[in-house]
């Protein structure tokens, strides 16, 4: 398959090698990072999508791929797919789709989970919506670049689906953060706390899989010091999105409100910017109450 791939940095350059391994033609843009081993450099994002198929994108934020979307759409054969794979605003990705759809193109947002480590292994999950004929056309490079994707449903389900699991990600690390910090300070071992709640009624990915306690489970970047797999940044952006839909959906959420607000003082005025979102733990370790 002939493929277009905007955007090469972290999680874009191994998913692009990983899709050009695999035996396709892939040509890339980015504005900074250079091509990966396979991948063709093109002089433009509009000069990538000369003849593909597919062109994907993996972009910062909703305000860029609205203007990378305004200047490859038409660059773009008829009956391609253009499929966005960049964690965004649901405002954003239906805008998108719309324009698309009018220019005669298929369209998905495919945001995904897995981080770098998924990106460069080929183990990401993808959280797609759009059109059946779409995700049919695109489904045998989401079995390259991950290990599943799932079809949420028409466009913005995607990004739909993404905001909300990651929302659940940021309030149930806060929380076990904060339960680590209190056994600390109760006297109990972490050992035995990990052992009581990953196999108890508190269990969860962010204690079972992503411990953020040092030494404690499985590897985990506690036991890197906090060198991000998942950047506390990219939590706070991801739920400010969460908060965005919620506020366009009058959706109440005090949760996910609450996460926003501690990731934004810890990113913000604090010292977790760069760091991983399960930096959280030795935060609250030198916090007190009140």
């Amino acid at each position: 398959m002939r493929i277009g791939f905007i955007g090469l940095g972290n999680m874009g350059a191994p998913m692009a090698a990983n899709l050009a391994a695999a035996g396709h033609q892939v040509t890339g843009f980015d504005t900074a990072a250079p091509c990966p081993e396979g991948v063709t450099a093109a002089a433009s994002a509009a000069a990538a999508c000369d003849g593909a198929e597919v062109v994907i994108t993996m972009l910062p934020n909703g305000q860029i791929l609205r203007a990378v979307a305004a200047e490859v759409i038409p660059a773009m054969a008829k009956g391609a797919v253009l499929c966005d794979c960049s964690t965004v605003d649901v405002d954003s990705a239906r805008a998108v789709a719309a324009e698309a759809e009018a220019a005669g193109l298929g369209v998905l947002d495919a945001p995904v989970s897995g981080g770098i480590g998924g990106a460069a292994g080929g183990t990401l999950t993808f959280m797609v919506g759009g059109g059946d004929a779409a995700f049919a056309t695109v489904k045998p490079l989401f079995d390259i670049m991950g290990q599943k994707a799932v079809h949420c449903g028409g466009a913005g389900a995607g990004q739909s689906a993404k905001i909300c699991n990651n929302m659940i990600l940021g309030v149930t690390m806060i929380a076990t953060c904060e339960a680590f910090a209190l056994a600390d300070k109760l006297g109990l071992d972490r050992a035995r706390m990990f052992d009581v709640v990953s196999t108890s009624s508190g269990y969860s990915w962010s204690m079972n899989a992503y411990c953020p306690a040092p030494g404690v489970g499985p590897q985990s970047p506690a036991d890197n010091g906090y060198k991000p797999g998942f950047s506390a940044d990219l939590m706070l952006k991801d739920l400010r999105l969460s908060q965005q839909a919620a506020e366009t959906a009058d959706a109440d959420t005090p949760m996910g409100q609450l996460a926003a607000a501690l990731y934004e003082q810890f990113v913000e005025r604090e010292d977790g910017h760069g760091m991983d979102f399960s930096a959280m733990l030795p935060r609250f370790e030198k916090r007190h109450r009140g």
